[in-house]
């Protein structure tokens, strides 16, 4: 008797019912173009990455084209260039973005619609249409607006973007001042948040500002701050845009990143099946690095 009940209690328990068929139903399209556009493109990149891909007749090489990227100076020159500029950009534009927030936090709601939307629409711009805006302002001419500054402070002006030593730094600062505006409203959300009964008691306690910044506010948004770190670092490894169109890898692959190397190994040099060993290797050093900012950052995070 007590068998048939365990029996009825299961068949209850994974009986499909109208509301399951029509959540289904609503993921539906969206499993598709996941399965099309996301996993097949991962398992044709492993797949390609053994090969000596050709439109027709590709060889199968084995582990050739990983053993050839670790055997590339060039490769890890890219990856030191990424690592470099994503040292950088990340905790400074993470650090910008939570400063304005703090800031706008003051007005009214208004005034911060406002401001999100300025903030947010560089973001909504083409990023040829950015890059060609930056390139005059990087113009190594008289004219280029960067050196008609340094001109009328008396300092020499710069050939921003073919020089070696201001190259990579101009990739930096461009990327630094730029497209805030989802980080902020991610930021601002998390703000609106915080009870406000947590300021009334520190002010009781005699709490002043940047008190109430450290102990109240850093906090309780750092889930917020650890998924700003983890998207900006994922982000900053696939930077392609901005070392394509402003420098093209150079000077002396100077700013050449891991995206940009990939990108010319591919559709360059023709060499497939290498540029997807690298993308899988850029893969896998992305996942680590989020594996070791989670187990860091993420510890005393509840979700």
């Amino acid at each position: 008797m007590a068998h048939k009940q365990t029996n009825n209690h299961k068949q209850k328990r994974f009986r499909i019912t109208s509301d399951d068929r029509w959540g289904y139903a609503f993921i539906f399209f969206a499993m598709v173009i996941f399965l099309v556009f996301t996993i097949y493109p991962v398992i044709s990149a492993i797949k390609t990455s053994f090969l000596d891909y050709k439109p027709f007749g590709s060889e199968y090489v084995g582990w050739e084209n990983y053993a050839d990227t670790f055997h590339n100076k060039l490769f890890f020159k890219a990856v030191k260039n990424t690592v470099i500029y994503t040292a950088i950009v990340v905790p400074a534009t993470i650090a910008i973005t939570f400063t304005l927030s703090v800031m706008m936090m003051a007005f009214s709601k208004k005034i911060q619609t406002v401001f999100k939307g300025i903030y947010y629409l560089p973001g909504i711009a083409s990023g040829v249409a950015l890059s060609v805006v930056w390139l005059w302002l990087y113009d190594s001419s008289p004219s280029g607006l960067f050196n008609e500054i340094m001109t009328f402070l008396h300092i020499p002006t710069q050939n921003w973007l073919n020089s070696s030593k201001t190259a990579m730094g101009s990739l930096i600062f461009m990327a630094m001042v730029s497209s805030h505006g989802t980080n902020i409203i991610i930021y601002i959300a998390a703000l609106l948040g915080i009870d406000k009964s947590n300021f009334e008691a520190a002010e009781i306690d005699g709490a002043n500002f940047l008190q109430k910044i450290r102990y109240i506010v850093i906090p309780l948004v750092k889930s917020t701050t650890l998924f700003l770190f983890i998207t900006g670092i994922i982000n900053s490894f696939q930077v392609f845009m901005n070392a394509y169109m402003m420098t093209g890898g150079g000077p002396d692959n100077n700013t050449t990143m891991i995206g940009l190397l990939i990108f010319n190994n591919a559709f360059t040099r023709s060499e497939f099946g290498l540029a997807c060993a690298q993308a899988i290797i850029m893969a896998i050093i992305i996942a680590a690095i989020s594996f070791v900012q989670f187990k860091v950052m993420g510890e005393d995070i509840e979700y």
